[in-house]
């Protein structure tokens, strides 16, 4: 008689120890680049040449992409994952929320309801991209639909939303007084820090060196990680059930993509495209999931979404239960929706 498998929460479990000196080394590669990056951009954009300003403009990208390498390791210690010591994670996720203007208290609640319902239809909207059903959608009047059409466009998902999620909703965590304190404290504290060290850094370069390289790079860093978050759970193959139905691991597993980047973008991005490795085991440190990968091959083939297949996925805007599948706004005029 064969054994049966055991679960993946078993067979992930020797990957979940924290490993403090690679943490501190991640950090550290992370921080000195980008550190750098910030200051020579300053430079650039000093220098009378078009030529330097351009560079320096351009170089705000890879900024921006650090930037959201910063907020993944932020991500693992909210998930206990960084390092061995509790105290180690909140103090490095409370620093580091200052540089990526992100309350940790705050945001590591809602990350946590995320993932104890991922790929669950009834307890969608915490810490989530808001996706409607057919019939919800249907059911809306022709406010709620255009409201719902004004969300899911591509310029507010991708540019207005993430700007302003950064840049405003961090600073005030509305909604969030049921659950204590503490996430009020985390955004006040934040908002605290950002403005010291924004004023010292004001102090040495002036107001408008200050916005023009700090303010794209938080934009840019915002659209990006949206744009991770929105493919690793909007996608072709994703999968949701009823909460009857639901359950933890096969939402993890079939609910989250593999986004299989090339390796200078997976660097950048902390490996998080590994999502469904991630939604398995969140205890796992980032830098260890290509390691599962390798380690056990059927997971590089399961929910795998390509840089190019993964354009096609901002189309996908409502869940058909019928067919068990996202569509788009042009699936359902054109009728292939089952209401």
């Amino acid at each position: 008689m064969t054994n049966a498998p055991k679960p993946w929460s078993a067979r992930l479990a020797p990957y979940r120890r924290p490993d403090n000196k690679r943490a501190v080394i991640e950090i550290v590669i992370t921080v000195v680049p980008f550190v750098a990056l910030w200051l020579g951009i300053l430079w650039l954009l000093h220098i009378e040449m078009l030529t330097t300003r351009i560079a320096g403009l351009l170089a705000l990208i890879p900024a921006a992409g650090l930037m959201v390498r910063l907020f993944i390791i932020q991500h693992d210690c909210g998930h206990g994952a960084m390092f061995s010591s509790k105290r180690a994670n909140d103090w490095t996720g409370r620093i580091l929320g200052i540089v990526t203007m992100t309350p940790y208290e705050y945001w590591r609640r809602l990350h946590a309801a995320h993932h104890a319902h991922s790929g669950n239809l009834d307890r969608r909207g915490i810490g989530d991209i808001d996706t409607l059903t057919v019939n919800e959608y249907l059911d809306k009047g022709f406010t709620g639909r255009l409201m719902y059409r004004l969300y899911r466009h591509p310029a507010v998902m991708f540019g207005l939303g993430p700007a302003y999620l950064f840049l405003f909703r961090h600073r005030i965590p509305v909604g969030a007084m049921k659950d204590g304190s503490k996430p009020w404290i985390s955004a006040l504290a934040t908002n605290l820090g950002i403005v010291l060290v924004s004023a010292v850094v004001i102090y040495f370069i002036g107001w408008t060196a200050f916005l023009i390289i700090q303010v794209p790079i938080v934009v840019l860093g915002a659209s990006i990680g949206v744009w991770m978050f929105y493919v690793q759970h909007q996608f072709d193959e994703t999968h949701w059930d009823r909460n009857e139905d639901w359950k933890h691991e096969k939402g993890a597993l079939h609910g989250s993509s593999y986004y299989d980047l090339p390796k200078p973008l997976m660097w950048i991005t902390g490996n998080i495209g590994i999502h469904h490795v991630h939604h398995l085991s969140s205890r796992i440190p980032f830098h260890k999931l290509p390691q599962v990968v390798k380690d056990y091959p059927e997971l590089a083939t399961t929910g795998r979404l390509t840089l190019l297949e993964s354009l096609r996925c901002v189309k996908l805007t409502l869940w058909d239960e019928q067919k068990r599948q996202l569509i788009s706004f042009r699936d359902l005029k054109n009728g292939q929706a089952m209401a």
